[in-house]
């Protein structure tokens, strides 16, 4: 498992990682997990907090591996445990800004067709979005799911739509520049896992209680 530590420049991770029995014309997709914020609002690691038997990174984790990709950049701001799979590749950024690790994760992607965008602090993610994306995702630049209106996650970024990190700054996501944009997918989903976070302990709890036919991989 190879390690990419970015301090300032974004030179990323570069290559093209395709698994066995994929064609060279076969197009090739990445994941990338976002989990370098500070934890403020959850006031201690919340990515280490359990959640149903396991840390609740484990379950973003769990998420991205499920998906259709060839190589998982997981982008943190220190070393996390990570199960032994050659498609992931740790990247450790001195920031917490959503920008700067999104920045990150998008260089060491490779030469992808497109990355999925998962964020770490989101542990009920149903485990067949990723594909649901991409079947979707045609010619657009970019595609979500949407739960009651509400535009969640994983975001499939096409590779098109990677300059659009550029101009990012603080925690500024992509959202703003996707909005209004009409070469967007908005896919409409039943399952509520795609926009629940755990910010705080009070947030995490509650998705401990919610019920496993509501939202559940």
């Amino acid at each position: 498992m190879a390690l990419i530590q970015i301090n300032g420049a974004l030179d990323g991770g570069g290559g093209v990682c395709r698994i066995a029995g994929m064609s060279e014309a076969d197009p090739v997709y990445a994941a990338i997990v976002l989990a370098a914020g500070k934890s403020e609002r959850f006031g201690s690691d919340k990515l280490a907090a359990p959640f149903r038997g396991s840390p609740l990174i484990v379950h973003a984790l769990g998420a991205a591996l499920a998906a259709p990709v060839q190589r998982i950049v997981v982008v943190s701001r220190k070393l996390l445990p990570l199960a032994e799979d050659p498609r992931l590749v740790p990247v450790l950024v001195e920031s917490d800004a959503l920008s700067v690790s999104l920045r990150a994760g998008l260089a060491a992607a490779g030469d992808c067709a497109g990355a999925f965008i998962f964020l770490g602090d989101m542990p009920l993610v149903p485990h067949g979005m990723a594909a649901d994306l991409l079947a979707a995702l045609g010619k657009n630049v970019a595609a979500w799911p949407e739960h009651d209106g509400r535009p969640g996650h994983p975001l499939l970024l096409s590779r098109h739509g990677f300059a659009l990190a550029d101009v990012l700054t603080g925690d500024e996501g992509l959202g703003r520049a996707l909005r209004l944009r009409t070469d967007v997918v908005r896919l409409p989903v039943a399952n509520p896992g795609v926009v629940l976070d755990a910010d705080t302990p009070k947030a995490l709890s509650a998705l401990e209680t919610l019920p496993r036919d509501k939202a559940v991989p």
